[in-house]
Protein backbone atom coordinates (compact mmCIF):
# COMPACT_ATOMS: atom_id res chain seq x y z
CA UNK A 1 0.00 0.00 0.00
CA UNK A 2 1.57 3.46 -0.52
CA UNK A 3 2.37 5.71 2.12
CA UNK A 4 2.70 9.41 1.78
CA UNK A 5 5.65 10.81 2.53
CA UNK A 6 6.18 14.87 3.64
CA UNK A 7 8.07 17.29 1.69
CA UNK A 8 11.81 17.45 2.25
CA UNK A 9 11.42 20.85 1.89
CA UNK A 10 8.77 20.58 4.96
CA UNK A 11 11.34 18.27 6.85
CA UNK A 12 14.03 20.33 6.40
CA UNK A 13 12.04 23.55 7.94
CA UNK A 14 10.76 21.35 10.84
CA UNK A 15 14.47 20.60 11.88
CA UNK A 16 15.37 24.44 11.33
CA UNK A 17 12.77 25.26 13.72
CA UNK A 18 13.65 22.77 16.20
CA UNK A 19 17.49 23.54 16.22
CA UNK A 20 16.49 26.85 16.75
CA UNK A 21 14.45 26.62 19.64
CA UNK A 22 17.27 24.34 21.08
CA UNK A 23 19.85 27.09 20.07
CA UNK A 24 17.31 29.85 22.31
CA UNK A 25 17.08 27.54 25.61
CA UNK A 26 20.91 27.36 25.54
CA UNK A 27 20.93 30.77 25.13
CA UNK A 28 19.13 31.24 28.32
CA UNK A 29 20.66 28.91 30.13
CA UNK A 30 24.22 30.49 29.02
CA UNK A 31 22.27 34.16 29.97
CA UNK A 32 21.13 32.65 33.80
CA UNK A 33 24.39 31.00 34.49
CA UNK A 34 26.90 33.28 36.76
CA UNK A 35 29.34 35.38 35.44
CA UNK A 36 32.95 33.50 36.07
CA UNK A 37 34.77 35.22 39.27
CA UNK A 38 37.99 36.30 38.13
CA UNK A 39 41.21 34.54 40.02
CA UNK A 40 42.93 37.29 42.11
CA UNK A 41 46.57 37.63 40.64
CA UNK A 42 48.94 36.83 43.63
CA UNK A 43 50.62 40.00 44.97
CA UNK A 44 54.08 40.57 43.52
CA UNK A 45 56.73 39.83 45.93
CA UNK A 46 58.29 42.14 48.06
CA UNK A 47 61.25 44.24 46.92
CA UNK A 48 64.17 46.10 48.84
CA UNK A 49 63.32 49.52 49.43
CA UNK A 50 67.09 51.24 49.76
CA UNK A 51 67.16 54.95 51.07
CA UNK A 52 69.75 56.42 53.25
CA UNK A 53 68.61 54.11 56.30
CA UNK A 54 68.76 51.01 54.50
CA UNK A 55 71.89 51.81 52.66
CA UNK A 56 73.44 52.31 55.85
CA UNK A 57 72.35 49.02 57.03
CA UNK A 58 73.65 47.52 54.41
CA UNK A 59 77.15 48.99 54.68
CA UNK A 60 77.16 47.86 58.42
CA UNK A 61 76.55 44.36 57.58
CA UNK A 62 79.47 44.49 54.87
CA UNK A 63 81.63 45.46 57.36
CA UNK A 64 80.85 42.99 59.41
CA UNK A 65 82.29 40.25 56.60
CA UNK A 66 85.41 41.62 57.85
CA UNK A 67 84.94 39.50 61.12
CA UNK A 68 84.25 36.08 59.11
CA UNK A 69 87.63 36.41 57.22
CA UNK A 70 85.82 37.96 54.20
CA UNK A 71 86.71 41.52 52.44
CA UNK A 72 84.22 44.17 52.78
CA UNK A 73 85.05 45.21 48.84
CA UNK A 74 84.21 42.29 47.42
CA UNK A 75 80.30 43.52 48.31
CA UNK A 76 80.71 46.98 46.27
CA UNK A 77 81.49 48.82 49.47
CA UNK A 78 82.89 51.44 47.98
CA UNK A 79 80.23 52.20 45.19
CA UNK A 80 77.41 51.95 48.10
CA UNK A 81 78.95 54.53 50.15
CA UNK A 82 79.84 57.09 47.20
CA UNK A 83 75.58 57.16 46.80
CA UNK A 84 75.35 58.38 50.45
CA UNK A 85 77.84 60.39 50.28
CA UNK A 86 77.10 61.96 46.72
CA UNK A 87 73.98 60.42 45.53
CA UNK A 88 72.94 58.76 42.35
CA UNK A 89 70.47 57.19 39.74
CA UNK A 90 67.48 55.25 41.83
CA UNK A 91 68.45 52.41 39.28
CA UNK A 92 71.45 52.12 39.76
CA UNK A 93 71.28 52.30 43.54
CA UNK A 94 68.79 49.74 43.61
CA UNK A 95 70.64 47.39 41.25
CA UNK A 96 73.96 47.84 42.96
CA UNK A 97 72.84 48.08 46.32
CA UNK A 98 70.39 44.09 46.11
CA UNK A 99 73.20 42.45 43.69
CA UNK A 100 75.89 43.40 46.80
CA UNK A 101 73.02 42.00 49.13
CA UNK A 102 72.36 39.06 47.44
CA UNK A 103 76.66 38.35 47.50
CA UNK A 104 76.81 38.81 50.87
CA UNK A 105 73.87 36.45 51.60
CA UNK A 106 75.33 33.79 49.14
CA UNK A 107 78.57 33.95 50.34
CA UNK A 108 77.56 33.51 54.42
CA UNK A 109 75.48 30.31 52.95
CA UNK A 110 77.56 28.75 50.62
CA UNK A 111 80.89 30.51 51.38
CA UNK A 112 83.23 32.86 49.11
CA UNK A 113 84.87 30.33 47.10
CA UNK A 114 82.47 28.13 44.74
CA UNK A 115 83.32 24.72 43.47
CA UNK A 116 84.85 23.33 46.86
CA UNK A 117 85.67 20.12 44.76
CA UNK A 118 88.52 21.97 43.40
CA UNK A 119 90.03 21.68 46.76
CA UNK A 120 89.00 17.70 47.01
CA UNK A 121 85.68 18.88 48.99
CA UNK A 122 83.08 16.90 48.53
CA UNK A 123 80.80 16.69 52.08
CA UNK A 124 77.10 17.69 51.10
CA UNK A 125 76.22 21.41 51.90
CA UNK A 126 72.29 22.75 51.96
CA UNK A 127 70.72 24.05 48.71
CA UNK A 128 73.08 27.22 47.37
CA UNK A 129 70.04 29.85 47.09
CA UNK A 130 67.30 29.14 48.78
CA UNK A 131 63.64 29.52 47.48
CA UNK A 132 62.86 32.14 49.58
CA UNK A 133 66.25 34.10 49.71
CA UNK A 134 64.83 37.13 47.80
CA UNK A 135 61.57 37.28 49.45
CA UNK A 136 63.74 37.14 53.02
CA UNK A 137 66.43 39.49 51.80
CA UNK A 138 63.85 42.29 51.07
CA UNK A 139 61.89 41.17 54.85
CA UNK A 140 65.79 41.73 56.46
CA UNK A 141 66.19 45.35 54.93
CA UNK A 142 62.24 46.66 54.68
CA UNK A 143 62.24 45.60 58.44
CA UNK A 144 65.79 47.11 59.35
CA UNK A 145 67.04 43.73 60.08
CA UNK A 146 69.61 42.83 57.90
CA UNK A 147 72.49 42.33 59.73
CA UNK A 148 70.44 39.98 62.21
CA UNK A 149 69.09 37.86 59.01
CA UNK A 150 72.26 37.79 57.83
CA UNK A 151 74.16 36.46 60.51
CA UNK A 152 71.82 33.79 60.82
CA UNK A 153 72.99 32.33 57.28
CA UNK A 154 76.49 31.35 59.24
CA UNK A 155 77.56 28.69 60.74
CA UNK A 156 76.30 28.36 64.25
CA UNK A 157 79.03 25.29 65.59
CA UNK A 158 80.78 26.23 68.75
CA UNK A 159 83.46 25.25 66.50
CA UNK A 160 83.01 28.54 64.03
CA UNK A 161 82.40 30.52 66.51
CA UNK A 162 85.68 29.60 68.39
CA UNK A 163 87.26 30.67 65.25
CA UNK A 164 85.89 33.82 64.78
CA UNK A 165 87.00 34.94 68.24
CA UNK A 166 90.01 34.15 67.69
CA UNK A 167 90.16 35.79 64.10
CA UNK A 168 89.47 38.61 65.89
CA UNK A 169 92.09 38.82 68.75
CA UNK A 170 95.02 37.65 66.37
CA UNK A 171 96.94 40.59 65.34
CA UNK A 172 97.53 41.41 61.81
CA UNK A 173 101.21 40.70 61.75
CA UNK A 174 100.47 36.97 62.61
CA UNK A 175 99.90 36.24 58.91
CA UNK A 176 100.19 32.51 58.96
CA UNK A 177 97.66 32.12 61.92
CA UNK A 178 95.29 34.60 60.84
CA UNK A 179 94.94 32.98 56.75
CA UNK A 180 94.78 29.65 58.97
CA UNK A 181 91.58 30.79 60.48
CA UNK A 182 90.36 32.44 57.17
CA UNK A 183 90.50 29.08 55.68
CA UNK A 184 89.40 27.05 58.31
CA UNK A 185 86.19 29.47 58.55
CA UNK A 186 85.47 29.25 54.87
CA UNK A 187 85.66 25.66 55.08
CA UNK A 188 83.01 25.87 57.53
CA UNK A 189 80.60 27.90 55.42
CA UNK A 190 81.25 24.58 53.42
CA UNK A 191 79.80 22.15 55.54
CA UNK A 192 76.42 21.37 56.61
CA UNK A 193 74.70 23.40 58.99
CA UNK A 194 73.41 20.19 60.82
CA UNK A 195 76.01 17.63 61.32
CA UNK A 196 73.33 15.30 64.12
CA UNK A 197 73.86 14.45 67.61
CA UNK A 198 76.20 11.28 67.06
CA UNK A 199 78.60 11.08 64.61
CA UNK A 200 82.74 10.37 63.04
CA UNK A 201 84.38 13.08 63.30
CA UNK A 202 87.89 12.47 60.87
CA UNK A 203 89.89 16.14 60.94
CA UNK A 204 92.83 15.69 58.54
CA UNK A 205 95.64 17.56 60.22
CA UNK A 206 94.93 16.80 63.16
CA UNK A 207 95.43 13.27 62.47
CA UNK A 208 92.67 12.42 65.15
CA UNK A 209 89.28 10.73 64.40
CA UNK A 210 86.72 11.55 67.24
CA UNK A 211 83.34 9.81 68.13
CA UNK A 212 80.68 12.25 69.05
CA UNK A 213 78.04 12.11 70.94
CA UNK A 214 75.17 13.87 71.90
CA UNK A 215 77.07 17.38 70.96
CA UNK A 216 80.30 15.85 72.88
CA UNK A 217 83.25 13.93 72.40
CA UNK A 218 83.04 10.55 73.66
CA UNK A 219 86.22 9.18 72.18
CA UNK A 220 89.19 10.30 70.18
CA UNK A 221 91.60 8.08 68.30
CA UNK A 222 94.79 8.68 66.39
CA UNK A 223 95.00 7.83 62.92
CA UNK A 224 96.90 7.93 59.77
CA UNK A 225 95.45 9.84 57.14
CA UNK A 226 96.53 9.69 53.14
CA UNK A 227 100.14 10.85 52.07
CA UNK A 228 100.20 14.19 50.23
CA UNK A 229 100.50 12.28 46.73
CA UNK A 230 97.52 10.16 47.30
CA UNK A 231 95.43 12.66 49.51
CA UNK A 232 92.56 11.80 51.45
CA UNK A 233 88.99 13.41 49.91
CA UNK A 234 86.94 15.52 52.40
CA UNK A 235 83.52 13.92 52.21
CA UNK A 236 80.23 12.69 54.14
CA UNK A 237 78.67 8.79 54.07
CA UNK A 238 77.31 6.56 56.68
CA UNK A 239 78.96 3.64 58.58
CA UNK A 240 76.90 0.63 57.10
CA UNK A 241 78.58 -2.38 58.22
CA UNK A 242 81.59 -3.71 60.52
CA UNK A 243 83.99 -6.12 59.03
CA UNK A 244 86.05 -8.30 60.82
CA UNK A 245 88.73 -10.30 59.64
CA UNK A 246 88.29 -8.25 56.39
CA UNK A 247 89.30 -9.97 52.84
CA UNK A 248 91.11 -7.36 50.82
CA UNK A 249 89.98 -7.14 47.27
CA UNK A 250 93.07 -5.06 45.13
CA UNK A 251 91.86 -2.90 43.04
CA UNK A 252 92.73 -3.12 39.28
CA UNK A 253 95.51 -0.32 39.26
CA UNK A 254 97.34 -2.26 42.13
CA UNK A 255 97.35 -5.09 39.53
CA UNK A 256 98.79 -2.98 36.37
CA UNK A 257 101.85 -2.58 38.87
CA UNK A 258 102.89 -5.81 37.87
CA UNK A 259 104.07 -6.69 41.24
CA UNK A 260 104.27 -10.22 42.57
CA UNK A 261 101.81 -10.92 45.40
CA UNK A 262 103.02 -13.72 46.91
CA UNK A 263 100.75 -16.71 48.72
CA UNK A 264 102.60 -16.65 52.16
CA UNK A 265 101.44 -13.40 52.42
CA UNK A 266 97.83 -14.86 52.13
CA UNK A 267 97.20 -13.58 48.23
CA UNK A 268 95.04 -16.07 45.91
CA UNK A 269 93.78 -15.58 42.71
CA UNK A 270 90.29 -15.82 41.34
CA UNK A 271 88.48 -15.72 38.33
CA UNK A 272 84.76 -14.22 37.62
CA UNK A 273 83.54 -13.64 34.49
CA UNK A 274 86.45 -13.72 32.81
CA UNK A 275 88.37 -11.48 34.67
CA UNK A 276 91.09 -11.72 37.37
CA UNK A 277 90.76 -10.61 40.96
CA UNK A 278 93.68 -11.03 43.19
CA UNK A 279 92.45 -10.73 46.78
CA UNK A 280 93.90 -11.19 50.45
CA UNK A 281 92.88 -13.57 52.92
CA UNK A 282 92.02 -12.20 56.24
CA UNK A 283 95.17 -12.84 59.10
CA UNK A 284 98.13 -10.99 60.16
CA UNK A 285 99.41 -10.03 57.52
CA UNK A 286 95.94 -8.51 55.93
CA UNK A 287 96.60 -5.04 54.73
CA UNK A 288 93.48 -4.11 56.31
CA UNK A 289 94.26 -5.58 59.66
CA UNK A 290 91.59 -7.08 61.64
CA UNK A 291 88.48 -4.82 60.74
CA UNK A 292 87.25 -2.45 58.33
CA UNK A 293 84.20 -0.14 58.99
CA UNK A 294 82.47 0.60 55.90
CA UNK A 295 80.66 3.66 54.61
CA UNK A 296 79.68 3.55 51.14
CA UNK A 297 81.02 6.23 48.89
CA UNK A 298 82.28 7.57 45.38
CA UNK A 299 85.79 7.37 46.24
CA UNK A 300 85.53 3.90 48.56
CA UNK A 301 87.32 5.31 51.38
CA UNK A 302 86.31 4.12 54.33
CA UNK A 303 88.22 3.24 58.12
CA UNK A 304 90.19 0.26 58.70
CA UNK A 305 92.98 -1.54 60.85
CA UNK A 306 96.55 -1.81 60.16
CA UNK A 307 99.23 -4.41 60.51
CA UNK A 308 101.63 -1.16 60.19
CA UNK A 309 101.34 -0.55 63.93
CA UNK A 310 104.25 1.98 64.14
CA UNK A 311 102.79 4.56 62.03
CA UNK A 312 100.55 5.68 64.55
CA UNK A 313 103.70 6.96 66.83
CA UNK A 314 104.79 9.40 64.05
CA UNK A 315 104.07 13.07 64.73
CA UNK A 316 103.40 13.40 60.79
CA UNK A 317 100.83 10.71 60.09
CA UNK A 318 100.09 11.29 56.52
CA UNK A 319 101.31 8.11 54.97
CA UNK A 320 98.47 6.30 53.48
CA UNK A 321 96.99 6.06 50.23
CA UNK A 322 93.87 7.67 50.93
CA UNK A 323 92.20 5.66 53.40
CA UNK A 324 91.73 6.18 57.11
CA UNK A 325 93.99 4.10 59.70
CA UNK A 326 92.57 4.04 62.75
CA UNK A 327 94.43 3.30 65.99
CA UNK A 328 92.64 0.47 68.51
CA UNK A 329 89.34 0.42 65.71
CA UNK A 330 87.89 -2.30 67.98
CA UNK A 331 87.20 -0.37 70.76
CA UNK A 332 85.42 2.63 68.40
CA UNK A 333 83.37 -0.15 66.68
CA UNK A 334 82.63 -1.40 69.77
CA UNK A 335 80.69 2.18 70.40
CA UNK A 336 79.38 1.79 67.18
CA UNK A 337 78.02 -1.79 67.13
CA UNK A 338 77.03 -4.48 70.44
CA UNK A 339 80.64 -4.74 71.87
CA UNK A 340 79.70 -8.61 72.42
CA UNK A 341 79.04 -9.15 68.88
CA UNK A 342 82.59 -7.81 67.79
CA UNK A 343 84.42 -9.60 70.43
CA UNK A 344 82.73 -12.73 69.75
CA UNK A 345 83.85 -12.09 65.75
CA UNK A 346 87.18 -11.10 66.87
CA UNK A 347 87.51 -14.50 68.48
CA UNK A 348 87.64 -15.96 64.83
CA UNK A 349 89.77 -15.61 61.97
CA UNK A 350 86.90 -15.98 60.02
CA UNK A 351 84.73 -13.24 57.64
CA UNK A 352 82.17 -11.36 59.53
CA UNK A 353 80.00 -8.62 58.28
CA UNK A 354 78.17 -6.61 60.98
CA UNK A 355 75.80 -4.28 59.16
CA UNK A 356 74.67 -1.49 61.17
CA UNK A 357 70.68 -0.66 61.76
CA UNK A 358 71.00 2.85 61.98
CA UNK A 359 74.24 4.35 60.14
CA UNK A 360 76.00 6.77 61.61
CA UNK A 361 77.25 10.16 59.67
CA UNK A 362 80.96 10.30 58.89
CA UNK A 363 82.49 13.86 58.20
CA UNK A 364 86.22 13.87 57.12
CA UNK A 365 87.02 17.17 56.77
CA UNK A 366 90.02 19.44 56.45
CA UNK A 367 90.61 22.27 59.68
CA UNK A 368 93.71 23.88 59.56
CA UNK A 369 92.86 26.11 62.43
CA UNK A 370 90.14 24.15 65.34
CA UNK A 371 89.56 24.76 69.02
CA UNK A 372 90.93 22.18 71.35
CA UNK A 373 89.60 20.75 74.17
CA UNK A 374 89.68 24.13 76.34
CA UNK A 375 87.97 25.44 73.58
CA UNK A 376 91.49 27.54 72.57
CA UNK A 377 92.00 27.68 68.39
CA UNK A 378 95.36 25.38 67.97
CA UNK A 379 97.46 26.04 64.45
CA UNK A 380 97.77 22.66 63.04
CA UNK A 381 99.81 21.36 59.99
CA UNK A 382 98.85 21.66 56.36
CA UNK A 383 100.27 18.47 55.14
CA UNK A 384 98.08 19.09 51.40
CA UNK A 385 99.15 22.40 51.19
CA UNK A 386 96.04 24.36 50.70
CA UNK A 387 95.85 27.23 52.68
CA UNK A 388 97.58 29.18 50.33
CA UNK A 389 95.68 28.08 47.46
CA UNK A 390 92.12 29.00 49.23
CA UNK A 391 93.42 32.78 50.70
CA UNK A 392 94.46 32.90 47.28
CA UNK A 393 91.11 32.32 46.09
CA UNK A 394 89.58 34.22 48.98
CA UNK A 395 91.31 37.49 48.26
CA UNK A 396 90.58 37.26 44.39
CA UNK A 397 94.41 36.19 43.20
CA UNK A 398 95.95 34.31 41.39
CA UNK A 399 98.00 31.49 43.19
CA UNK A 400 101.36 30.95 42.46
CA UNK A 401 103.13 27.56 44.31
CA UNK A 402 106.68 29.13 46.14
CA UNK A 403 109.00 27.29 44.46
CA UNK A 404 111.69 25.97 47.04
CA UNK A 405 113.30 22.39 46.81
CA UNK A 406 111.11 19.52 48.57
CA UNK A 407 112.31 18.74 52.49
CA UNK A 408 113.73 15.28 52.97
CA UNK A 409 111.42 13.11 55.07
CA UNK A 410 112.97 12.50 58.42
CA UNK A 411 114.46 8.84 58.35
CA UNK A 412 111.97 7.58 60.76
CA UNK A 413 109.33 9.25 58.49
CA UNK A 414 110.58 7.84 55.43
CA UNK A 415 110.97 4.21 56.59
CA UNK A 416 107.58 4.53 58.21
CA UNK A 417 106.45 5.09 54.48
CA UNK A 418 108.24 2.22 53.04
CA UNK A 419 106.88 -0.28 55.59
CA UNK A 420 103.46 1.09 54.86
CA UNK A 421 103.32 0.90 51.15
CA UNK A 422 105.00 -2.41 51.41
CA UNK A 423 102.22 -3.61 53.35
CA UNK A 424 99.20 -2.10 51.56
CA UNK A 425 99.89 -0.68 48.26
CA UNK A 426 97.21 1.09 47.69
CA UNK A 427 94.41 0.06 50.05
CA UNK A 428 92.42 2.60 48.17
CA UNK A 429 90.13 1.68 45.40
CA UNK A 430 89.85 3.49 42.53
CA UNK A 431 85.97 4.41 41.56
Amino acid sequence: MYTPRAPVGAILACSVLLLGAAGIALMRVERDKPAPVAAEAPPPPPKPHWNAGTLHQLLVAIDAARAEGLRPKDYRREALAAFLTRGGHVGEIETTATAAAHALAGDYIDGHIKHPSRFDWHIEHSPARPATLDVDLADAVNGNGLRDYLNGLLPTDPRYVALRRAYAVTPPSEHARRNAIRASMERWRWMPRVLGDDYVWVNVPTYKLQLYRGGGVAAEHVVVVGAPKTPTPQLSAHVARIIVNPWWTLPPSVLREGKTYSPARGYVWQKIGGKTFVRQKPGPMNALGRMKIDMPNAWAIYLHDTPAKSGFALPMRALSHGCIRVQNIPELASKLYDPAAIDTALQTSTMKSLPMQTGVPVYIVYFTAAPNAEGKVVIYGDPYDRDARMIAALDGMKYRPPSRPAKPLPKAQAAAVTVNRAIDEPERAQP
